[in-house]
């Protein structure tokens, strides 16, 4: 029986989270992650995120990292504008 490898973990990473995969998928899954430690942080940190956006709280970010995100995608955005690609249309 084939084990996946972390590429396809990742791309199936949601529905293996929200339980939406069928059982031999899951099985796949517990298979890969039982051997794989990045990829058990990965889905660990994805089911934290998820229980921290159920809970409905709002968490304030400190202002230095706010300014500091902003001012990363500030600079994204500029860089992409310079290379022509402008902001994607839906």
């Amino acid at each position: 029986m084939r084990t996946m490898n972390c590429e396809e973990i990742l791309a199936a990473l949601n529905e293996y989270v929200d339980g939406n995969e069928a059982a031999p998928l899951c099985e796949e899954f517990k298979r890969h992650l039982a051997g794989c430690q990045p990829c058990q942080v990965v889905v660990n940190n994805m089911r934290q995120t998820i229980l921290l956006c159920k809970d409905g709280r709002r968490y304030e970010i400190p202002p230095q990292c706010r300014e500091k995100i902003h001012a990363l995608l500030r600079e994204k955005f500029k860089a992409r504008l310079e290379q022509g690609g402008g902001p994607k249309a839906p």
